[in-house]
């Protein structure tokens, strides 16, 4: 047992880990590093096209997962949604506190 809360691991696991890999995804996007898929992301012969692609095909893979009740291929879908999302939004110069403004704005 760890001396952890509750709201650590939440703090961890959540607001952080997105920030953390928003920064990473920023950072590919600045620098291209040729063995990152990230950075094969930003610079893809088909553009932005090559994200809504991947967001769609996730997506498809998400509600297949939820209809199937398959809790772990879920997460691993729903995960795979976040990161390309993500990517989408910094190749629109937009950033997590823009999505948090909106969420907060419908709260």
């Amino acid at each position: 047992m760890t001396d952890e809360t509750e709201e650590d691991v939440a703090d961890e696991s959540g607001a952080d880990v997105l920030d953390e890999l928003f920064a990473v995804i920023e950072d590919r996007k600045e620098n291209l590093p040729e063995d990152s898929y990230t950075a094969s992301l930003f610079d893809h012969e088909k553009g932005e096209n090559a994200v809504l692609e991947k967001l769609g095909e996730e997506t498809t893979e998400l509600v297949l997962a939820a209809k199937d009740d398959d809790r772990e291929e879920l997460a691993h879908e729903s995960a795979d949604i976040v990161y390309h999302l993500l990517v989408l939004l910094a190749m629109k110069d937009m950033d997590l506190a823009d999505l948090r403004a909106e969420l907060a704005e419908r709260r």
